[in-house]
């Protein structure tokens, strides 16, 4: 099975060293204003793909269980038939409209009975407390519950997105990270950032046996509950309260623990890009991702434009 992302993934290689980029990577580039020291000018821009083995095919098939038990039974056995079913990106429960399943093919609606009330709570009863983003999950798995509330705070919708360590999918960057150089990632929600990130945070922290600390505001790198999944492998995760609070979990976590490497989701703030920037300075590794399509989009972001040091 080979899963490819639907659009192309852009990487944005924060390097040191330009001779060390592999010479199939085309490069952009553009005139700093005010490079600061940890950031560099070349921008290659890959295409990734996933790679067939996964992160172990027996425990994701228990994990994919866990999140389709939240389904009524006539729903999980429709799921469950679809040849697709270890493509599945999310299940969708909205009231008073038939379920949807997922797939890279397409939508596939799962029952002819509009959603109820009775089926929501089914869901929701057996998932952690949603938090003030509205996100919930499962305990130990990756697995992400959103939920859409009325003006009456009542919950009358459900995206169940499925959630997977893929063993391999850092392969391309394995020479781009074990010198220490920093990463961003750029690409729309549901690429695989969040995917190849996990990979890195395990692969540094198992293969090259750096101390590497995940700082992860919604569980989505190491899974819900208090244990982190086993996907991240021996790196240490930091929770973070709300996201409000994240660029100072970051900060907290290096002045704390003393990481060689720091990994982050979603850099979306300003707050977040100097903190970022900061620990970057400071020659921590940092391996992070950002919502764009293009290097371009991240340049036009006045929040984020300083993580590729200010542009003319």
């Amino acid at each position: 099975m080979l899963l490819r992302f639907p659009v192309p993934l852009h990487l944005l290689l924060l390097r040191r060293h330009q001779h060390l980029l592999p010479n199939s990577v085309p490069s952009k580039r553009f005139n700093f204003s005010h490079p600061p020291q940890s950031l560099f000018k070349t921008v290659p821009v890959l295409r990734v793909g996933y790679p067939t083995s996964t992160f172990s095919e027996d425990e994701s098939d228990v994990e994919l269980g866990r999140l389709l038990s939240l389904l009524p039974e006539e729903m999980r056995r429709r799921v469950s038939e679809h040849p697709e079913l270890h493509m599945l990106i999310e299940v969708v429960m909205d009231l008073g409209r038939k379920p949807l399943a997922r797939f890279p093919s397409g939508d596939f609606v799962i029952s002819e009975y509009p959603i109820t009330v009775q089926d929501i709570q089914h869901a929701t009863a057996q998932v952690g407390d949603f938090a003030v983003d509205n996100r919930a999950g499962i305990s130990r798995t990756l697995h992400r519950i959103s939920a859409i509330r009325n003006r009456k705070g009542t919950i009358i919708g459900l995206t169940c997105r499925v959630g997977r360590a893929i063993s391999g999918t850092a392969n391309l960057l394995q020479d781009l990270v074990q010198d220490g150089s920093s990463l961003l990632l750029i690409g729309p929600p549901g690429v695989g950032k969040t995917t190849i990130i996990r990979e890195i945070a395990r692969m540094l922290a198992n293969d090259y046996k750096k101390r590497v600390m995940i700082v992860d505001t919604s569980n989505e790198i190491g899974g819900d509950g208090d244990i982190p999944h086993a996907g991240i492998g021996s790196a240490r995760r930091m929770q973070v309260p709300n996201s409000d609070m994240q660029h100072k979990v970051l900060i907290e976590a290096v002045e704390n623990h003393m990481p060689q490497v720091i990994v982050i989701d979603e850099i979306g703030t300003k707050l977040e890009a100097m903190a970022a920037s900061t620990i970057a300075q400071r020659g921590i590794q940092l391996v992070a991702t950002a919502h764009g399509i293009t290097i371009e989009n991240l340049i036009m972001n006045p929040s984020l434009e300083m993580l590729v040091g200010g542009i003319q």
